[in-house]
């Protein structure tokens, strides 16, 4: 892929065109997460029709290109790069090239395993690993960008009681001996108080939660992957006057229906690097990236079989033309009209620029 596909990036539309504006007294880089590249990504696709994959590709293409034209310091990746642990071939050949291309730039890529790797990326091509970096232990990796030292400590996703190992974890880091002028902590958990979901639940206890007091004072800023919705939270620190911010840029693409109205995209932070307010919190700007419409459409159990098709080519007109969706059947729904809702007869009612989903209850309700 050539270095221009960076300069020009998003064939679906462009980023947010407001941007920080760097200067010589402070420090930018972006930080995103939970990208899932690979999701919808067949390699051999038995049917040809429209796929979710090259989305997810796009934006992640789209954001390493906005910290080439903005000459980022350096970009944190959170965790879940890859969809899951045992990607094809094919796909760590499309993402590794890509971080190649965006390694011969010189803007360090830090990278930390999600949960979806099991805490552990496919091997690095030797050739560019030394702009790419991954927490796959815990460490502190130190970068220099605009006369500054900074420390990066982190560890790949604990999934196995972080609450109970956290301290720990963050010790083998080796971070308060690390001698920096900006320091943050890397990694892929939840964190208390981050909340999720149409019903905004809000995470409390337990033992895959880590508390929010735990997070040691010393840090500008904790930068986080796994949860999908973007937002910050804030720590008190012993100093009243200065908090801790911990930021979640949440996913690049809705990967479930249950972030169909959540705002997608990635952080851009500024830190000022003046020795009077180089520990106060970074700046923030959250950039949007552009994500389809997901629609559900209801199947009610009215619904007669001699009627689906009017139906559904009538909801069809309505729906746009790029949405993602989901029909959601009622539990008294007819045996027959689910007999009807075969692939290809959905193809052929709906756009090819439209993908076609069922709820889990649908599938439940069909006749094996």
């Amino acid at each position: 892929m050539p270095l221009s596909s960076f300069m020009f990036p998003c064939a679906r539309q462009s980023v947010n065109p407001m941007i920080m504006k760097s200067t010589d007294t402070s420090l930018r880089f972006l930080l995103l997460a939970d990208t899932h590249l690979g999701f919808d990504f067949p390699i051999r696709p038995r049917v040809e029709r429209r796929r979710r994959g090259p989305d997810f590709f796009s934006n992640f293409r789209s954001v390493l290109a906005h910290a080439v034209e903005n000459r980022a310091g350096f970009v944190v990746h959170g965790g879940d790069l890859f969809f899951r642990s045992k990607v094809p071939l094919k796909i760590i050949d499309l993402v590794y090239d890509i971080l190649d291309e965006f390694a011969q730039t010189g803007i360090p890529f830090i990278i930390v395993p999600g949960n979806h790797e099991r805490s552990r990326l496919p091997d690095l091509p030797l050739f560019f690993s030394h702009h790419v970096h991954v927490f796959d232990q815990p460490k502190t990796i130190l970068l220099h960008s605009s006369g500054t030292t900074v420390a990066l400590s982190g560890f790949p996703c604990e999934r196995d009681n972080i609450r109970a190992s956290f301290r720990s974890r963050l010790e083998a880091t080796g971070w308060h001996e690390a001698k920096a002028e900006l320091r943050f902590l890397c990694f892929h958990q939840t964190v208390e108080g981050a909340r999720v979901g149409p019903a905004n639940y809000t995470f409390t206890r337990g033992k895959d939660i880590i508390r929010i007091q735990d997070i040691p004072d010393g840090f500008n800023a904790v930068l986080a992957g796994h949860i999908h919705r973007h937002q910050i939270l804030w720590k008190s620190a012993k100093n009243e006057s200065c908090q801790i911010p911990i930021f979640y840029p949440g996913s690049t693409e809705r990967t479930s229906f249950a972030e169909r109205d959540e705002q997608k995209g990635f952080y851009e932070l500024e830190c000022p690097l003046h020795p009077d307010e180089i520990m106060k919190p970074p700046r923030s700007r959250f950039i949007p990236l552009p994500a389809r419409p997901m629609i559900d459409i209801r199947l009610n159990e009215c619904l007669k079989r001699d009627d689906v098709e009017s139906f559904l080519r009538a909801k069809a007109l309505e729906v746009d033309r790029d949405a993602v969706v989901r029909l959601k059947p009622d539990r008294g729904l007819d045996p027959s009209v689910r007999s009807v809702l075969t692939t290809r007869f959905l193809r052929d009612v709906f756009p090819d620029t439209v993908n076609v989903q069922f709820s889990g209850p649908f599938h439940q309700g069909r006749k094996s």
